[in-house]
């Protein structure tokens, strides 16, 4: 008899550790954002800076426990065409990460299926955002615009475990 007691309380006990885990990964650390004060910025060709490009829509998503968890969702009436004569494209691979399904607005299978298409193009927002991580915005031929945080190399380096080396910068 003790010991269906028992075996009930570690079922219990697991079933509420899994709940907890799954509204944590899904909802606890993931909290709305405003847009930046400066707008969606794209690093400029021609002064090398984040410049900002005009905006509508926005909706953004963030989280304290990772500087990768960073998600947001736009639309521009700027043209690829102009944007690409205009700005400094990513020319590695990137791949949007997944948001939390609640936040519908950013499908990171069907942003990564256009850029594969080529409907949609990949921007430089930001170089090291926070230590090894750019701000990455993908812009679609209709003007739909994502953006989400990528490790670069030194992050892909410091985080496992390789020698970072001179090229990468001091971290906070």
């Amino acid at each position: 008899m003790s010991g269906k007691i028992v075996g009930i309380i570690i079922l219990v006990s697991a079933l509420i550790a899994g709940a907890a885990l799954y509204y944590l990964q899904i909802y606890g650390f993931y909290e709305e954002v405003a847009a930046p004060d400066d707008g969606v910025a794209l690093v400029s060709l021609s002064s090398g800076q984040p410049e900002p490009i005009p905006t509508e829509a926005f909706r953004a998503i963030d989280a304290d426990s990772s500087p990768i968890r960073y998600r947001a969702c736009f639309e521009t009436p700027f043209s690829l065409a102009l944007l690409t004569e205009t700005y400094q494209m990513v020319d590695t691979d990137v791949s949007p990460r997944n948001a939390p399904g609640w936040f519908d607005c950013f499908d990171a299978e069907a942003i990564g299926a256009d850029i594969t298409a080529g409907t949609a193009l990949v921007f430089l927002s930001e170089k090291n955002i926070a230590f090894g991580v750019d701000r990455i915005v993908a812009i679609t031929d209709d003007g739909r615009g994502y953006i989400w945080h990528e490790l670069n190399d030194c992050g892909e380096k410091a985080y496992d475990g390789t020698i970072v080396g001179e090229e990468c910068p001091r971290r906070p």
